[in-house]
């Protein structure tokens, strides 16, 4: 563009922010801000103009380099596919400091983290509805880079306390499990704390009695005893109910939520540092990231009767994403079948 100013016509929507290098960023700007003169081509009018512009931003730009910029460009002709390659590179980086601070929001503490997490998450999800109209789908459009494998969950004391506490509650008030389907068993950290919990919603939905001596059967049945887990140790951890079942089990899930979110962060972090992964890829590789967070996400809204955040609402309002919708269901009479005759 030094070379020839009316590709700046024809290079599309580039903007100076979409460059990596401050000095570049600052002579697009000024590309975009000085006129060319009529004489650039028998003139160096135009860079020196340029050069006064964009050295205030940029004081490492010297006329020099101008002109070694000038001297490596194959050819002017295909200015758009280089413009191209800068935008690539930009929302690649964007990409990857949008997976950064979703996992930021999930390791920070905070009055809501699930909110924090989920508001990061919606920005995150409009970003890549932009992507998929600037770059458009192509025959290789699947990620070539392998997802990493979720990381495993790591346990601490307070997420077994908590756990313990949803047991002993849960068994204490057993009719509140019909109204907690939004837990799973794993969403908790502990293996035996999940295999607990399962036995109890298993009771539940078979309608079987719950106490502490029915979970100890239901225990044995499934081997859960053993040497370092006896009766005993079942019996105290579920006859020392505190708190209602409902509040254990929401910090429960929001802890998975936390966890689904830092795993989907890495992963497209790790998507991003491929250097041969498309944007397009990248945008279909970070869906895919998402899709386990999405699933949690829906669990949690129906705990806390609703959204926990209005980011939901505001990044819609943003961006406009198509969904399509299920054909509505027509009123009319049930629809009656013959009766098959019998022998």
């Amino acid at each position: 563009m030094l070379l020839v100013p009316e590709r700046l016509e024809t290079i599309g929507p580039l903007e100076s922010e979409h460059f990596a290098n401050t000095a570049h960023s600052a002579l697009f700007e000024a590309m975009r801000t000085v006129p060319a003169p009529e004489v650039h081509r028998t003139s160096p009018v135009w860079p020196n103009q340029l050069l006064d512009a964009a050295q205030p931003q940029a004081r490492a730009l010297t006329a020099s380099y101008l002109h070694t910029l000038i001297s490596v460009c194959p050819t002017d002709a295909h200015a758009p596919a280089y413009a191209q390659m800068v935008r690539s590179g930009h929302a690649r980086r964007v990409l990857r400091r949008h997976a950064g601070l979703l996992a930021q929001a999930a390791r920070a503490p905070g009055p809501d983290p699930a909110g924090a997490v989920l508001a990061r998450a919606d920005q995150l999800a409009v970003y890549l509805d932009g992507l998929a109209t600037t770059f458009p789908s192509h025959p290789g459009s699947m990620p070539r880079t392998l997802a990493a494998p979720p990381a495993a969950i790591q346990t601490s004391a307070e997420a077994g306390d908590e756990e313990r506490m949803l047991l002993a509650a849960a068994t204490a008030h057993p009719e509140n499990l019909q109204r907690m389907r939004w837990l799973h068993e794993s969403d908790l950290t502990t293996p035996l704390h999940s295999a607990l919990f399962a036995c109890l919603t298993g009771l539940a939905r078979r309608g079987a009695p719950v106490d502490a001596i029915t979970m100890l059967w239901e225990a044995q049945q499934h081997g859960l005893l053993h040497g370092e887990f006896g009766p005993a140790d079942l019996l105290d951890a579920v006859s020392h109910a505190g708190g209602a079942p409902k509040h254990w089990g929401q910090r429960i899930l929001r802890r998975d939520l936390l966890r689904q979110a830092e795993d989907a962060a890495a992963r497209i972090e790790d998507l991003t540092a491929d250097e041969a992964t498309t944007v397009h890829q990248l945008a279909t590789g970070s869906r895919r990231a998402l899709a386990a967070l999405s699933s949690v996400r829906t669990r949690w809204h129906q705990a806390v009767g609703g959204t926990s955040s209005g980011a939901r609402a505001t990044a819609t309002a943003t961006v406009q994403t198509r969904v399509p919708q299920q054909p509505a269901t027509r009123a009319g009479p049930a629809v009656c079948h013959p009766a098959r005759p019998t022998r």
